[in-house]
């Protein structure tokens, strides 16, 4: 059947401020910003923040959020859950377990975890799971199947913005899979020094864009670390508006909604200067697409001006300014909230709705 979508009919409402950074805590010196979520057994939501300590070396936490007339308006503390324990999540100047994204997988029974793993060749995705959100264990770094149309390596590339769906979706052979949603980004020359551009076949634009990879559930249900091992890579967007002039990627797990799969993502404007350091010239912001649902490679409608663009103090002055990074969706009492960083310092809440 022909879908006619043209547009996103959601809208996303700031709250204010959710969590800030602690001054006498040394695991956030330098900011809590970028969290997942999740539920426990128990119906208590919890956030997993990304907390920056002194030389950019992240973490994860978990605190509990706290509800006033069933609005998301503080937390509580509770413990660091997940740190770069790994060698591979460590490298000489930096280190880190960084935007962490939990989808509750229900056919799986656990939370997966998807994670930039920050190593000595830059961020790569991995992928962590637990039953309680306080104890992970890693499945490991995320390995990119070699795709001959491709004629390229995925895994030579540093990727960030992973995130599952939540439940198993049609791969591109018809059998069903749970699909990944990443970015990754061609320019070895951050790692490599220089200006060395690499593109996949078929792929003409160098700017970060939002691709799309699946791992069979037949292999993931005889062994869940096959979640790691993914195949069939499609590019799902690519830049297109002036929010998102300079690149785009994934935002919290794609929620289920009566048009298909909807993808709050984020867009980037400005000047990108070279290297792994704080940018400060750019200008993030929170925008939206609709995914088909029966083929979520292909894209629906997506918004031509942002959702959420960086406006408040929070949002406009911390150690990145001008961002809005939405990475969560929870809903409760019938309403959905996204989860959002504000200027690599604090964490923010807004109200998502659909507009009738």
């Amino acid at each position: 059947m022909t879908r006619s979508i043209t547009d996103v009919p959601y809208r996303l409402t700031r709250l204010g401020v959710l969590m800030r950074p602690d001054p006498t805590l040394e695991f956030e010196a330098e900011g809590v910003l970028n969290p997942a979520t999740g539920r426990t057994p128990d119906g208590r939501l919890w956030l997993l923040p990304r907390l920056v300590a002194t030389g950019n070396v992240s973490r994860v936490g978990l605190a509990e959020i706290l509800l006033a007339d069933g609005q998301p308006v503080d937390v509580r503390r509770e413990a660091v859950v997940f740190a770069p324990d790994a060698g591979w999540e460590r490298s000489h100047n930096h280190a880190g377990v960084e935007d962490p994204r939990v989808t509750w997988i229900p056919s799986l029974g656990v939370h997966v975890m998807c994670y930039a793993a920050f190593g000595p060749l830059g961020p790569k995705p991995a992928i962590a799971v637990s039953d309680d959100l306080r104890n992970w264990r890693r499945l490991g770094p995320v390995h990119f199947e070699y795709e001959p149309d491709l004629d390229t390596d995925l895994n030579m590339f540093p990727n960030k913005d992973v995130v599952l769906f939540p439940e198993p979706v049609p791969g591109p052979d018809g059998r069903p899979s749970y699909a990944m949603l990443h970015r990754p980004m061609w320019d070895l020359g951050w790692i490599l020094g220089g200006a060395d551009v690499f593109l996949p076949a078929g792929v003409d634009d160098a700017r970060p864009g939002i691709w799309i990879s699946y791992a069979p559930v037949e292999d993931v249900h005889r062994d869940i670390r096959t979640l790691t091992h993914v195949r069939s890579h499609r590019l799902l967007a690519l830049p297109e508006y002036d929010y998102e002039a300079l690149k785009i990627g994934g935002g919290p797990p794609p929620l289920r909604v009566e048009e298909g799969w909807l993808l709050i993502h984020h867009g980037v404007a400005g000047t990108l200067t070279e290297g792994w350091a704080p940018q400060r010239n750019v200008r993030y912001s929170a925008g939206a697409m609709l995914l088909d649902p029966d083929d979520p490679s292909q894209l629906l409608a997506r918004t031509a001006s942002p959702l959420l663009e960086p406006l408040t103090s929070e949002e406009r002055d911390g150690l990145v300014p001008n961002v809005v990074f939405p990475t969560a969706i929870e809903e409760i009492d019938g309403r959905r909230f996204v989860f959002y960083g504000m200027a690599d310092s604090s964490i923010g809440v807004a109200r998502l709705d659909r507009v009738s």
